[in-house]
C-alpha cells in the first residue's frame, strides 16, 4: 500500500472531527438542521485551519443520502465519490490556477444543468482571491441568482483580496488558529497509533512550531519521524533541527545578568558551531525575552508562554525590571529585522550581546523623574546665601558694561563653550551682569530660572575661567 502523509490520513470527514472551529462547526450544522442552507458560503482563516476540510465535509453533509444531515454517513455512494474526490456533482476548483475569466465563463454554462445524481450540485473554490477581477465579475450574477439545485463554497487565506460585492453575496466564515495545546493532542493520538514513543516536551514543541495549522503540525511530525528511529526526543529534535532548546537560553540569559561578556560569546559560539542558524537563535531570543515580559506582568498561561513557567529562571526574572525586558524584547526584534541588511549576522548578534549585557544601566523614565526631584530639593535645600540672584526683572536693567567688561564676557562664554557647551548657552541666558571688585553679580529672570540653577551647580567652573581671563581671584 502507497504511503500517505499523516495530514491526507488524519483529514477530518465529519464536523464533530473538526479541530478549534467550535463556532463554525455550530453555525453549519444549525443552518443544516433548520434546512437554511445558503447559496455561497465564503470561508476565511489562516493555512492549514480545516476550510477545504468544512468544505468537503458540508458537501457530504449536502448530498448525503441520509441527508441534507449535519452527521453525513460515510458510507453511502455520495460520501464516498466526495471522500475520493470523483463526485461529478462536487467540482473542486483550485483558484490559482483558474484564475481568468473564460474558466468562470464555463462555471457559468455548467450551472444551467442539474445534478446527476446529487441532490445538490456543489462548487469548491479554493483560494478563490487568486481570481482575476474580470472573474469575479462575470461570478457576480451566478451566485447572486444562482439555480436552487447550486451551492458556491469558496475558501481563502486572505478575505481583504476577495472584492466586496462577492463577500456580501455569501454566508462568511472566519477560521481561527487552532491552540498548542489541541494540536499537541491530536499529534498525541496520531504517534499512538503508530506504537511511537514521544517526549512531552518534544511534542509540545512541534505544536508550537506548528503556529495554530494543525496541517503544519502533521507534516513536521513526519519529518521528525522519519529520523527518530521509533522514538520522538526533544534532545534528536535540536540536533537534527537546529532548535535553541529553553535550556540553553537560560543559560545565555543567567550570563547575560551575572556573568561576563566573553562567557556568553563563548556559549553562543557554541551553540552557533552546532548548526544552529543566526536567525533562528535570534527569533528563539525574542520569544524568550517575549515571554521574560508575560511572567514579569503577571501572565501565567502555558499556551501563551510556549513552555511551563518553571522552565524559565527565577534569577533573571528578579534581576531584569520590566521595563529592561521590554528593551531587550525591542533590541532583539530590531536585530532581526535587520539581518537580511548585514555584512555578517554573526558579526551583529555578537554586539546584540553586548548591548544585552549591559541592560542593568539602563535608566527608566522613572528612575530619571526620581533623580530629577532630588536634585531639586537638594538645590533649593541650600542654607548658604550666595551671589547667584534667581529673580524676576521688571523691566529690567541697564547693560552699561565697556569695552573691556564686553570682551571680558565674550572671553568667558568662548572659553566655557570648549570646555562645557551647556553651561555656556546657560550663561549666555542672563539677563543682567556686573564685574565690581573682582565679584562676578548674575541676574536672571524667572523664566530662566533652570539656567540660573545650572550656572550655580557649576559655579566653581565659571569663577576659574573667570579667574583665568582677569589673571586675579574672582
Amino acid at each position: 500500500m502507497a504511503y500517505e502523509v499523516t495530514a491526507n490520513k488524519e483529514r477530518p470527514q465529519t464536523f464533530k472531527e473538526l479541530v478549534g472551529q467550535e463556532f463554525v462547526v455550530a453555525t453549519l450544522t444549525n443552518s443544516i438542521t433548520q434546512g437554511r442552507i445558503a447559496h455561497a458560503y465564503l470561508f476565511s482563516g489562516p493555512r492549514g485551519v480545516g476550510k477545504t476540510s468544512a468544505a468537503r465535509i458540508l458537501a457530504k453533509a449536502l448530498n448525503c443520502e441520509q441527508g441534507p444531515t449535519d452527521n453525513p454517513c460515510g458510507s453511502c455512494v455520495s460520501c464516498k465519490e466526495i471522500t475520493q474526490g470523483n463526485s461529478l456533482d462536487v467540482i473542486e476548483i483550485d483558484g490559482a490556477s483558474n484564475t481568468g475569466v473564460n474558466d468562470i465563463r464555463e462555471i457559468k454554462d455548467e450551472v444551467l444543468f442539474a445534478p446527476n445524481s446529487s441532490r445538490y450540485k456543489i462548487y469548491i473554490i479554493d483560494e478563490v482571491h487568486m481570481l482575476s477581477n474580470s472573474a469575479f465579475n462575470a461570478l457576480l450574477k451566478t451566485i447572486e441568482e444562482p439555480p436552487p439545485y447550486i451551492v458556491f463554497i469558496f475558501a481563502t487565506t486572505e478575505i481583504y483580496k476577495v472584492p466586496a460585492t462577492i463577500r456580501s453575496r455569501c454566508q462568511q466564515f472566519n477560521f481561527r488558529l487552532i491552540s498548542t495545546e489541541q494540536i499537541k493532542v491530536k499529534l498525541r493520538e496520531v504517534i499512538k497509533g503508530m506504537a511511537i514513543e514521544a517526549e512531552e516536551q518534544a511534542l509540545f514543541w512541534i505544536a508550537k512550531e506548528a503556529t495554530g495549522s494543525l496541517r503544519d503540525g502533521y507534516t513536521l511530525l513526519d519529518q521528525v519521524i522519519s529520523f527518530s528511529n521509533g522514538a520522538i526526543t526533544f534532545e534528536l529534535i535540536r540536533d537534527k533541527l537546529g532548535v535553541v532548546g529553553i535550556d540553553e537560553i537560560n543559560d545565555i540569559g543567567k550570563l547575560l545578568v551575572g556573568g561576563e561578556l566573553k562567557d556568553v560569546l563563548e556559549k553562543t559560539s557554541a551553540l552557533l558551531d552546532k548548526g544552529i542558524s543566526v536567525e533562528q537563535f535570534v527569533i528563539d531570543l525574542a520569544e524568550y525575552f517575549r515571554n521574560l515580559l508575560f511572567i514579569k506582568s503577571g501572565v501565567r498561561r502555558e499556551a501563551l508562554l510556549s513552555y511551563p513557567v518553571e522552565s524559565f529562571s527565577k534569577d533573571i526574572l528578579e534581576a531584569l525590571s520590566l521595563e529592561q525586558l521590554e528593551k531587550a524584547t525591542e533590541m532583539v526584534l530590531e536585530l532581526f529585522r535587520n539581518l537580511k541588511f548585514s555584512l555578517n549576522q554573526r558579526f551583529e548578534l555578537e554586539l546584540l550581546l553586548g548591548r544585552l549585557k549591559r541592560l542593568d544601566e539602563l535608566i527608566t523614565p522613572a528612575e530619571v523623574i526620581e533623580a530629577l526631584k532630588k536634585l531639586k530639593a537638594s538645590i533649593f535645600g541650600r542654607v548658604e546665601t550666595v551671589e547667584l540672584a534667581t529673580a524676576a526683572v521688571d523691566g529690567g536693567m541697564e547693560k552699561n558694561i565697556d569695552q573691556v567688561q564686553r570682551k571680558f564676557w565674550e572671553d568667558l562664554i568662548n572659553s566655557l563653550r570648549k570646555e562645557k557647551l551647556a553651561l555656556a548657552s546657560s550663561l549666555q541666558k542672563v539677563e543682567s551682569w556686573k564685574l565690581e571688585s573682582n565679584e562676578l553679580v548674575l541676574y536672571f529672570k524667572g523664566k530662566n530660572k533652570f539656567s540660573g540653577e545650572m550656572v550655580w551647580k557649576e559655579k566653581d567652573t565659571v569663577t576659574r575661567k573667570a579667574a583665568e581671563i582677569m589673571n586675579s581671584e574672582v
